[in-house]
């Protein structure tokens, strides 16, 4: 039995497997740029964020019915469940399919049709993030937050992902002041490939509850203080970071002195099908590579409950809470 945990930092489109990107593909009529599924997941060599954005996209075409949308979470939230996750809040990309011509409605009705009996169908409870393309125009941001009006009972927060560098939190000032209007929560990418100064932007200027990354924190000891002061929760993705090369190996990764400053951290998985592992296999990377013990364990798993959006059901997070304490580990964890 995995340890429970909670996915916090989870984009859906990149939780397409080479697999279900072919099966797609052929119930939509689209052809991909490679012989099979070998030869894709041989594409996935990453040099740097954007080399992954560029394939991350190209794939998206696959995606085009409510069907697609449903059948891509599900496939998601078995693996997820196998794994131990418990609760999921799950980024989407609406501007990448409205480019696409995939009105707002299917996606979401889509994602829904399996979110909406995710908890019946795989024990997982889930909740929506709309993110924003931050190498996308400011006004995109805003005609995408209006065409998600409709839908906002299904959408518990807004986040901001993509090329970071070059496009700092302050470009999107105004759409963050009108999610929190409606209110929605606030996350945003900060901290990965961009400054330390990013991460201080989001906290400022976008008034967000949660950094998704954050690693560069530790360039900055005043900014990693107010973190730990203001129990900031950061949604670190191990794997991604290797894949990515933002760090050389995960040998060098900063979790363990992240912990050790008393950062609020959690594991995540990213984008899974190109990073190499989900929330699970990250737990047991990290667990392998740095030595992490079984406190150290238990302290991500809890923490990741602690940073979710569950205030509107304590009683659940409690319920969660009391499954990490309970417990017990094996040989191996995941």
């Amino acid at each position: 039995m995995p340890l429970p945990k909670a996915e916090l930092h989870l984009h859906i489109e990149g939780t397409l497997e080479p697999e279900l990107a072919f099966e797609l593909a052929a119930r939509n009529g689209v052809t991909l740029p490679y012989a099979d599924t070998d030869e894709l997941r041989k594409a996935y060599d990453f040099e740097d964020l954007q080399s992954f954005l560029n394939l991350y996209y190209e794939l998206m075409a696959v995606l085009r019915t409510e069907q697609d949308f449903a059948d891509l979470a599900d496939a998601y939230l078995a693996r997820a469940a196998a794994q131990g996750v418990r609760h999921a809040e799950i980024f989407f990309d609406p501007q990448a399919h409205l480019a696409r011509g995939v009105p707002m409605g299917t996606v979401v009705e889509g994602l829904w049709r399996s979110l909406g009996a995710a908890e019946e169908n795989h024990g997982v409870s889930t909740k929506l993030i709309l993110c924003f393309l931050r190498d996308e125009s400011a006004e995109s941001a805003l005609a995408t937050l209006e065409a998600a009006r409709p839908y906002l009972d299904r959408i518990t927060g807004v986040g901001l992902d993509s090329a970071e560098v070059g496009h700092p939190p302050v470009k999107f000032r105004e759409v963050y002041e009108a999610a929190a209007a409606l209110g929605l929560r606030r996350v945003a990418h900060a901290g990965e490939e961009g400054p330390p100064e990013y991460i201080t932007e989001a906290l400022d200027v976008l008034g967000v509850e949660r950094v998704d990354h954050g690693l560069r924190c530790m360039e900055d000891p005043a900014l990693v203080e107010r973190l730990v002061r203001d129990r900031v929760p950061l949604t670190l993705c191990p794997l991604s970071n290797v894949r990515l090369r933002t760090v050389d190996t995960l040998a060098d990764h900063p979790l363990p002195a992240m912990l050790d400053a008393g950062l609020l951290c959690t594991v995540n998985s990213d984008d899974p099908a190109y990073f190499g592992g989900y929330a699970g296999d990250n737990f047991a990377a990290v667990r392998r590579t740095l030595g992490l013990t079984e406190d150290r364990l238990r302290e991500l798993a809890r923490n990741s409950f602690l940073a979710s959006f569950l205030e509107d059901d304590e009683e659940r997070r409690a319920r969660y809470i009391a499954e990490v304490e309970a417990y017990e580990f094996g040989d191996a964890v995941s």
